[in-house]
């Protein structure tokens, strides 16, 4: 029940509902009902699936409206105009502050690029446990039992990475700089304390201090050596996972953190880039618009 605007011709498979719009709309105004629909979700999840077409049909929704009594599409248009130029502005100073903004590579990033490249880099397969001294499951939490709070939980699933609500009960309570993955097989990196279900096994080591990018590339690594291989019918517990290979860089036959983090930087830095520029331009278009 997730609400995407879609701009290009597209395919879809048989779960997938298109919904069209009886008058002409630009954009903005999509990008608008977008998000009124997307927070019907709630509503459209708890019926029956065959009840899903009647209950969306019947349900009503606020929408601005001008003097005239007819719906405000200018005001639409103005308003997630202003939104789409407050996040920029937004984004523009998180980059700067936290030193993102910077996306020249570095002589060492470019190499380690030039290597992957060109298969110089040597790789070796290790165990999750050889780099994990803690792999555990989650603990069973029903939606039901669940209490409103501010502690991250994490279920099986890739919505908001996994995130699936955010909890006070006494759950099992994991550390940041730890790996998830869940039953089918998805892996994410968590920078922040969290609580897991039972459907989600936890990757840490408390004894080694991984940078975040190295910890990255192990996310990396460890769903591509599981990729395709659980789903519903063959779920993945993390008990099953201690003797799973991943191949990592390596040197003296020991896995080459540094060239992992520099990578990892480089990566990063070709990623920012694209975000960068993408905020000039639009900072610029705002500017030019204005004046």
């Amino acid at each position: 029940m997730d609400f995407f605007y879609r701009e290009k011709s597209w395919y879809a498979g048989q779960f997938i509902r298109k919904i069209v719009p009886k008058f002409k709309l630009t954009k903005k105004s999509i990008l608008f009902f977008s998000t009124l629909l997307n927070k019907q979700k709630q509503k459209l999840l708890s019926v029956l699936v065959r009840d899903v077409d009647k209950t969306f049909c019947n349900i009503t929704v606020n929408l601005p409206i001008n003097e005239n009594g007819k719906i405000d599409f200018d005001f639409m248009e103005s308003f997630i105009a202003e939104l789409k130029a407050q996040r920029i502005a937004e984004l523009t100073a998180y980059l700067t502050v936290s030193g993102l903004d910077n996306y020249e590579l570095t002589n060492e990033e470019q190499k380690v690029l030039e290597d992957f490249k060109n298969n110089k880099i040597e790789y070796s397969e290790f165990t999750y446990k050889y780099i994990f001294n803690n792999i555990q499951q989650g603990q069973r939490l029903k939606k039901s039992d669940q209490l409103s709070g501010n502690i991250p939980f994490v279920m099986a699933g890739v919505t908001n990475n996994g995130v699936a609500n955010y909890v006070s009960n006494p759950v099992a309570s994991f550390p940041k700089n730890s790996i998830t993955i869940d039953i089918f097989g998805n892996a994410f990196y968590r920078n922040y304390d969290f609580g897991a279900g039972d459907d989600t096994g936890v990757y840490w080591n408390n004894e080694i201090r991984y940078t975040e990018k190295v910890m990255l590339f192990f996310t990396t690594a460890m769903e591509k050596s599981i990729k395709g291989k659980y789903s519903y019918g063959k779920k993945l517990r993390s008990s099953q996972s201690l003797n799973f290979k991943m191949q990592l860089p390596t040197k003296n036959n020991q896995p080459d953190y540094k060239v992992m983090d520099t990578f990892i930087s480089a990566i990063q830095k070709l990623v920012i880039k694209d975000v960068v520029l993408y905020a000039d331009r639009q900072i610029a278009a705002t500017e030019k618009a204005i004046k």
